[in-house]
């Protein structure tokens, strides 16, 4: 009987990832097609003819390779600055006494719950005003620190031992050494959880940077392939394939960290 079910709840599963690998499937194989086959009724699911060349015409349209960059600038620009702010707050409300500790820290957990829209008109008049519209300062300054990010740290540093802490100030080290020479070494695990989730979110960004930038130069990759749907809006071909090399790094990032990720989600459920 347990078999059975097992055997039912197995293929089940089975059902649901083909389901979800369908969009990318149909998408990886209308890159490859021709125009013409791309629009037949109904439709092929494998292309007759590899067509390659099709990833070469997109690349050529636009200047992606300038999105790209711009993109990867943004990511690793927002994420260094997530990693220093991070620590630092998630240190100090972890390891720190100091007046109403936790309920500053509950005001950092609310603060989660303000919508992104409800902030974007105050941002935008702030950044106007500091002349960084369509900058990266834009791009990066504002996301550089991330609640969640503390709240998962924070809690990763309350569960080291009080004897480490204990034993690197009779060494006479200041909070920084310690956080520096002890915390971080000893953290790596959730660094890297912090890592994934600021890489994705940023790599994945669209309202904001499409709201900060104005020129063709300061688009970064989701934008850009914004504006190409629009001028291409009936090459289906060339669009897939634009979303299949837009896509790759994740994929790729995904296979290259597969175990990191994993545990990042079963993190995600940590509770205070």
């Amino acid at each position: 009987m347990n078999n059975r079910k097992n055997t039912a709840i197995h293929i089940l599963l089975l059902f649901g990832a083909l389901w979800m690998l369908l969009p990318f499937f149909w998408m990886f194989s209308t890159s490859l097609k021709t125009q013409m086959e791309a629009l037949k009724f109904p439709p092929s699911l494998f292309p007759a003819r590899l067509m390659f060349i099709n990833y070469l015409e997109a690349f050529r349209q636009v200047d992606f390779s300038r999105y790209f960059l711009n993109t990867i600038i943004m990511t690793f620009g927002t994420t260094f600055l997530v990693f220093v702010t991070s620590s630092l707050a998630a240190y100090a409300f972890a390891r720190l006494r100091f007046p109403l500790r936790d309920f500053f820290f509950s005001l950092f957990l609310a603060m989660m719950m303000i919508p992104m829209p409800v902030y974007l008109v105050p941002s935008y008049v702030i950044l106007s005003r500091f002349g960084w519209i369509d900058t990266f300062l834009a791009l990066i300054v504002p996301w550089g620190a991330n609640v969640f990010s503390i709240f998962l740290l924070r809690q990763h540093f309350r569960t080291l031992p009080q004897e480490l802490f204990d034993a690197a100030k009779i060494d006479g080290l200041s909070h920084i050494q310690i956080l520096r020479r002890i915390v971080l070494p000893l953290s790596k695990p959730v660094l890297i959880t912090v890592g994934i989730f600021q890489i994705v979110a940023n790599w994945n960004s669209f309202l904001w940077p499409l709201i900060v930038t104005h020129s063709d130069s300061m688009r970064t990759i989701q934008t850009g392939l914004a504006y190409f749907a629009q001028a291409e809006s009936t090459n289906y071909p060339l669009l897939c394939a634009a979303s299949v090399f837009i896509t790759a790094p994740l994929i790729i990032l995904y296979f290259i960290m597969q175990k990191q990720i994993m545990e990042s989600f079963t993190r995600s459920g940590l509770k205070e």
